[in-house]
């Protein structure tokens, strides 16, 4: 009884950690909030190790926390890919899915193809969540990652590019009317730019010029954290943006936006589907990258 009490604790332990809040792994779970709190003490005090770091509003890991949660989150895992492997489901993609994505590409160009991959399997249940930095799977508990750009080496990790596109500069023909096309590079300096907006920095734009991809550093007139309020600012004549392709070409085909500088912005940007490296990739997750990956193909991604 005392080694199933124990593995019981491991698992609220692990959800309590991954949802950051007692609260909320008890919604999970089924339990009460008492009784998350309760098994977590018990826990700690059978390993002699504080776990949380508590306060009336929230809990945060402690470093002893950080490394038993490392291993426990990855032999529940294993466990569940074992039971996965040999269950009814192993050919097909059951369970839950959290997939993190790009605010703007995700809601314009992902979810519809996330929900036509639910439709079809409806034992699968996505939790979707919108950022536009890259985090950490491992830590934030999360199964799929999708970004765009240069991705910083990890051995935690595995990548599969998905597709590339062009980054465009664009802005609205009455913004053009009113301030001029630029036809160089130098021209941007006396132009209005509405560039991105991450850990309290501006964004540089991506250029090629000689054959060589470069960075460069338009005047941060307006600057935004949300791509679709990016490509809105355009439309609104507030400046010049660059974004990636799948997402200014409505506005193009319409005419609200107008390309320039395409002989400098013609720069590629790379598209991948991230995960952590586990011993057995899940059927959900590699469902849903190989369903990626062929709509990439049918140039449904750009």
């Amino acid at each position: 009884m005392a080694q199933v009490e124990t593995f019981s604790g491991i698992v609220i332990f692990v959800t309590a950690a991954k949802s950051r809040s007692f609260t909320d792994a008890a919604e999970q779970l089924g339990l009460t909030k008492s009784a998350v709190g309760k098994a977590v003490a018990k826990l700690e005090e059978r390993l002699g190790a504080q776990l949380f770091h508590r306060t009336t509003r929230s809990i945060s890991l402690t470093a002893d926390g950080e490394a038993y949660f490392a291993a426990c989150a990855s032999a529940l895992d294993e466990i569940s890919t074992a039971e996965t492997a040999i269950g009814p489901g192993h050919q097909r993609p059951v369970g839950r899915l959290r997939i993190d994505m790009p605010a703007a590409f995700g809601r314009r160009i992902l979810v519809p193809i996330l929900l036509d991959i639910g439709r079809k399997h409806p034992d699968l249940q996505f939790t979707m969540t919108f950022s536009d930095h890259l985090i950490d799977p491992i830590e934030e508990g999360v199964d799929l990652v999708i970004r765009f750009g240069e991705l910083e080496s990890s051995s935690g990790l595995v990548a599969r590019r998905l597709t590339s596109q062009r980054m465009v500069i664009a802005a609205s023909p009455e913004y053009l009317a009113r301030c001029g096309t630029p036809r160089h590079l130098e021209d941007l300096r006396r132009h209005a730019c509405i560039v991105g907006y991450r850990r309290g920095l501006p964004l540089s734009w991506r250029v090629h010029i000689d054959g060589e991809s470069s960075r460069i550093s338009p005047p941060a007139t307006h600057q935004i954290s949300d791509g679709d309020s990016i490509v809105a600012a355009a439309i609104a004549s507030m400046g010049l943006c660059q974004m990636p392709m799948s997402l200014l070409r409505p506005h193009l085909e319409s005419g609200e936006l107008r390309s320039v500088l395409d002989d400098i912005s013609s720069d590629l940007i790379d598209v991948h589907a991230v995960w952590p490296k586990v011993a057995h990739l899940r059927p959900k997750v590699r469902h849903v990258v190989d369903a990626l990956v062929e709509f990439a193909e049918r140039g449904k991604l750009n």
